[in-house]
């Protein structure tokens, strides 16, 4: 079911396809915020944060002509792409020895509010409730690989690694997980 706000998103995507920048601007100023708080929850560097939202809408801007709004909503492409630069940057920080692990609870992920539209605040807050409430429904060995596959960063022979499970458990846990949460989600919409 696609909703009258993911239309207009979907039209802003065709624009910036047109190298629109005035759509641009109005897709940035929707989603820097929360890029930059889920890249700052897992990265915890602010200047590593800003690279990934500068990397996510810059990436935006090249790929636009192949978005497809069939095959997923704006803020789930962009979430994707967020989840793919700050995995890049985890592992070079990693290769260069400059990251510690980072816990990391989905919870607590929060977003600095002083100039956030409270229309936006709301919806951004009941995403956040929404998959958190998912996440709560699938089981907790599912949950747990998936919270280190996105949260952490790790792959999934790190997981097996840090988790003492085989590899392909690791995968079947993680696919099993995803396939439940996009269940649970789909209720939702």
């Amino acid at each position: 079911m696609t909703t009258s706000a993911d239309a207009d998103e979907a039209v802003l995507i065709q624009r910036i396809a047109q190298q629109d920048q005035v759509a641009l601007s109005i897709l940035y100023d929707r989603y820097a915020r929360l890029v930059y708080a889920i890249a700052y929850k897992t990265l915890g560097k602010v200047e590593e944060s800003e690279e990934v939202v500068l990397d996510v809408f810059s990436q935006v801007w090249r790929t636009a002509h192949r978005y497809d709004a069939k095959r997923a909503r704006v803020d789930t492409w962009l979430f994707m792409m967020t989840r793919s630069r700050v995995l890049d940057r985890l592992r070079s920080l990693r290769r260069a020895g400059k990251v510690n692990p980072i816990s990391v609870d989905a919870g607590q992920i929060q977003i600095d509010a002083a100039d956030v539209d409270p229309i936006e605040e709301v919806l951004i807050s009941e995403r956040r409730t929404t998959v958190l409430a998912a996440l709560s429904q699938i089981p907790a060995e599912q949950r747990l690989v998936i919270e280190l596959a996105f949260y952490q960063g790790l792959s999934h022979s790190e997981i097996a690694a840090q988790t003492g499970l085989s590899l392909g458990t690791v995968k079947t846990r993680i696919r099993l997980g995803l396939t439940k949460l996009r269940v649970a989600l789909g209720a939702w919409e």
